[in-house]
């Protein structure tokens, strides 16, 4: 069993790649690889729950059946109570599931048909129903049987995937299993870590089956998790000339809140100097309490001319509005050659006129991204992966997909954050990510370095703040403190 996360993550279909590969050019079985996958997860939900000892298997058709048969008959062989239910004749199972409920009823095994008026108490279920080859809307017998082990609040394990998760987009078809683990096995499935699957999965352990690292040496990953940054330690010589001057634009009248914190958030993350351009009506009050930003007063496109060439970095939108005072600094800005990023109502002014910039980072939430894309926030969230590739496309730079496992696309590929929790949703959060990416940027990390840098840092500023109060009520300022720590 190897439970250590690897970074690369693979599509549902070059999963089932993987497998064919360990089967036919390494010489395993396809039996032994089931067998292994269920003493994996046998062994983690052992581990998991010292004190059930009665455990009730739900399965289905194909290998995630498969797993759940070698699961129970491990835990026959341990003297728990077992009890199985199969949603379809078991007798119709081919190949290796066929072989591993034959191994489960010569130990001694039973199998139940599911009804519908099963009660389940003091158990642990395991959710071997459907796995990843899920293509459509989950019903009949499958979504009662889902519903049932929702609705019964027992501990429960997912084989591979949660039933009714989508293996590609982690989105639920119609209805999935909350699980409090998932084990999955040979590969990371791309759809663990995005969409609705955050609400799904629980704890995701991995499982390697001791597979041969040649099986994945030709196989080019789909995406890959951000690894937790480290940044090289300053010169003890170095002076704050050489870390950047990141300059924030916006803050229109009633939005200034949301420009000082982007601006405290990239002093806390490391800029040498921040300026702020914002209006005039309340320029004075951005540094209150935060003496370090500089502010000044712009009414007009023109008044940017000397701060832009002041600044090493642009970070604009955070509270910018879309006024035409707005649009006038957005096309200022456009103009003056420097990295950027492109953040809140700067990505509505730049869906009014599509282009391309190489020296970008773009940071839409989904709804700011379906603009981009002129399609709904639906259609965003159905599939994340192909949203934040079609913003790539269509925009260059690097584009991030904010949510639930943030995406990444560059020329280097897909990227998918694993840091972060529900307490984000709250106003402000995006204006700290976009001031985290400019003070990295303005240090001399490239376009990608400093956007993964600062999604996964924010995300885990987010997690920190949360051990010390708790989601709800979890506000963007709470994050500075940790932001601080994290890049140290």
């Amino acid at each position: 069993m190897d439970n250590t996360k690897p970074q690369n993550l693979y599509s549902v279909e070059q999963t089932r790649q993987l497998d064919r590969l360990a089967i036919h050019q390494f010489g395993i079985a396809g039996i032994e690889l089931m067998r292994r996958a269920g003493s994996a997860c046998f062994e983690i939900l052992q581990r998991q729950w010292s004190s059930p000892r009665h455990m009730t298997v739900f399965c289905g058709a194909g290998n995630n059946a498969g797993d759940g048969y070698v699961i129970a008959r491990l835990a026959l062989a341990k003297a728990w109570t077992v009890t199985v239910y199969s949603l379809i004749d078991p007798s119709s199972l081919k190949q290796d599931a066929k072989t591993a409920f034959e191994d489960y009823v010569a130990a001694g095994g039973a199998v139940l048909q599911f009804h519908p008026d099963i009660e389940l108490t003091d158990t642990l279920v395991v959710d071997a129903l459907l796995g990843t080859g899920l293509a459509r809307t989950v019903t009949g017998d499958f979504k009662t049987a889902i519903d049932m082990i929702n609705a019964a609040q027992c501990p429960v394990v997912a084989v591979d995937i949660p039933s009714g998760v989508q293996g590609d987009t982690g989105c639920v078809m119609g209805c999935a299993v909350k699980a409090d683990v998932t084990v999955t096995f040979i590969a990371l499935k791309v759809g663990l870590f995005t969409a609705d699957a955050a609400d799904y999965c629980g704890r995701i352990h991995y499982a390697s089956l001791n597979i041969p690292q040649a099986v994945f040496d030709d196989m080019e990953p789909f995406a890959r998790l951000i690894a937790p940054p480290a940044l090289a330690s300053r010169s003890r010589a170095s002076h704050k000339g050489q870390h950047g001057h990141v300059l924030l634009i916006g803050g229109d009248c009633g939005y200034m809140g949301a420009i000082r914190l982007a601006a405290e958030a990239a002093l806390r993350a490391g800029a040498g100097l921040v300026s702020v351009a914002t209006r005039a009506d309340h320029s004075h009050l951005i540094n209150s309490g935060r003496f370090e930003i500089m502010s000044h007063a712009v009414e007009q496109a023109e008044d940017l001319t000397p701060l832009l060439e002041k600044a090493t970095v642009i970070v604009i939108g955070p509270g910018l509005g879309l006024s035409d005072w707005a649009k006038s600094l957005w096309q200022k800005a456009l103009l003056s050659g420097r990295p950027m990023v492109v953040d809140a109502d700067a990505l509505n002014l730049l869906s009014q006129n599509p282009h391309k910039n190489s020296n970008w980072v773009l940071t839409p939430h989904p709804g700011e991204a379906a603009r981009l894309l002129a399609t709904d926030t639906n259609t965003i969230q159905q599939n994340r992966f192909e949203a934040v590739s079609r913003l790539f496309q269509r925009y260059a730079g690097v584009c991030v997909l904010k949510g639930a496992g943030s995406l990444i696309a560059s020329e280097h590929g897909l990227a998918v954050n694993s840091t972060g929790n529900p307490g984000m949703a709250s106003g402000g959060m995006g204006d700290v990510l976009a001031g985290i990416i400019g003070a990295l940027l303005g240090q001399g990390l490239s376009l990608v370095e400093a956007t993964e840098t600062a999604v996964y840092t924010h995300g885990l500023a987010a997690d920190r703040a949360v051990q010390a109060g708790g989601e709800r009520g979890l506000l963007a300022g709470d994050l500075l403190p940790y932001i601080r720590m994290l890049l140290n």
